[in-house]
């Protein structure tokens, strides 16, 4: 989900990117079909169950009219396949292009919205306003993906959507897809460059740590992370001064925030003691994609690749 700028403190990237701006962390889910859930076409048969945030949900039949109040699971569910079975989405999913594009929010659900859009399930990643409880009373189906902690949990969570919308082996798929080319990368990776990193969730400038979602895409490469030193009242995303990046210089900058709030390596320049910085000087500035930088679905590859470059470049 596109970040809230504002309330960072408060909130998990998960990305999480991909932290996961705007979506609260949860316990990892893993798809456990039961025992009538497979077919010879491997795209699942129904009753599906699946462990979620909320629970063991199970899934009666093919849902044809999904509701997504996350834009993670947007992106998981078209990337499956499923996209012809989503017949509304939230304000905050704006990929790809054709996901129907509503005005529910996932940040303020409001069930009788919901419920009017004549959902057969709902997808969410933040249990938020009672909306679960609330939708659960009304009869109708949801399933809470809360925010990554750990790229197995984007695996998993691929697998949840494809169990529980019949397009279990795309799913499979993609999710194999998607770890074996981060695991390339990551094998691909210079050794004992010790390079660090300051990643940007906004101009606050709260940052994210080694022990968060996104963070944890860093390591695969083995960067250090400048945060990580940092006192840390927010769960892994850090609140930084100016002073304190200047400081410790890092030796490359991804920047979370260029669509949010215009950042790129030309604003960073001008912003006081910091055109001395290494990262600035030898043009390793990477400009990030907010979304990709903020979610934990099937993109979260084009960021391992992003930062592959970056390492591959600052390493040569």
């Amino acid at each position: 989900m596109r970040p809230v700028r504002t309330a960072v403190a408060g909130v998990v990237l998960g990305v999480l990117a991909l932290a996961g701006c705007g979506q609260t962390d949860g316990a990892a889910t893993s798809a456990t079909p039961t025992p009538a859930s497979s077919d010879s076409t491997g795209q699942g048969a129904f009753p599906v169950t699946v462990q979620a945030g909320n629970g063991a949900v199970t899934i009666a039949k093919k849902p044809e009219h999904i509701v997504s109040l996350s834009p993670t699971a947007t992106e998981i569910l078209f990337a499956i396949g499923a996209g012809a079975q989503v017949s509304a989405v939230d304000d905050q999913s704006n990929y790809p292009p054709e996901a129907p594009k509503t005005s529910l929010s996932g940040f303020k659900p409001n069930v009788e919205a919901i419920v009017a859009a004549k959902p057969d399930l709902v997808v969410l990643a933040n249990d938020l306003e009672g909306v679960v409880a609330g939708l659960g009373k009304v009869g109708v189906p949801v399933l809470l993906e809360p925010a990554a902690t750990k790229l197995d949990d984007t695996y998993d969570q691929i697998r949840d959507l494809g169990a529980v919308t019949g397009n279990a082996a795309k799913a499979d798929e993609l999710a194999s897809g998607v770890k074996q080319k981060i695991d390339a990368l990551a094998a691909a990776a210079p050794k004992g460059k010790d390079l660090t990193y300051y990643h940007e969730l906004d101009t606050t400038p709260y940052a994210a740590t080694s022990s968060t979602f996104i963070g944890q895409v860093y390591n695969l490469f083995g960067l250090k992370n400048i945060a990580d030193e940092a006192p840390d009242a927010a769960g892994g995303y850090p609140k930084l001064s100016a002073e304190y990046v200047a400081k410790a210089d890092p030796d490359l900058i991804f920047l979370g925030d260029t669509k949010c709030c215009g950042q790129n390596a030309a604003a960073l320049a001008k912003r006081p003691g910091w055109s001395g910085l290494s990262a600035v000087k030898k043009d390793r500035v990477v400009e990030l994609d907010d979304d990709i930088a903020s979610r934990w679905g099937p993109r979260v590859a084009d960021l391992a690749q992003a930062v592959s470059d970056a390492v591959q470049k600052a390493a040569s």
